[in-house]
């Protein structure tokens, strides 16, 4: 479903922000994450920059849902980091992920997140 600007959006799964500012992109997941069920309003759309679709999102968030919290000695951390690369190189240009819409909403806390893809949104 596609949202025109101006149309009143809910997130549908929590939504870590990237290093780099792009919601779910090719980034490093950072500490923060939006969660689900969150209300904005969508203030621009364009195309989206490969490896931001919802599967790879999915892949890349499950992950993320997997190691988070955990304490891990040095050499382990060290291979979670590198699964972590690996994940992301999986999902990134290239890996059979098209680009989709993406869309930039301001949320009603004041978050505004560029690059949100169509799956983690629903009208509100």
């Amino acid at each position: 479903m596609s949202y025109a600007i101006g149309a009143r959006v809910k997130l549908t799964r929590d939504v870590p922000v990237t290093a780099d500012g792009r919601a779910a992109g090719l980034g490093a997941p950072g500490p923060l994450s939006l969660a689900g069920g969150l209300v904005g309003t969508v203030t621009g759309a364009g195309p989206a920059s490969a490896g931001t679709t919802g599967t790879a999102d999915a892949l890349r968030a499950s992950f993320e849902e997997q190691v988070r919290g955990a304490r891990l000695d040095s050499f382990a951390t060290a291979l979670v980091d590198d699964l972590r690369q690996r994940v992301i190189a999986a999902t990134g240009p290239g890996a059979g992920f098209a680009p989709g819409t993406g869309y930039r909403v301001r949320f009603d806390n004041g978050f505004i997140l560029d690059g949100l893809d169509e799956s983690a949104l629903t009208p509100a």
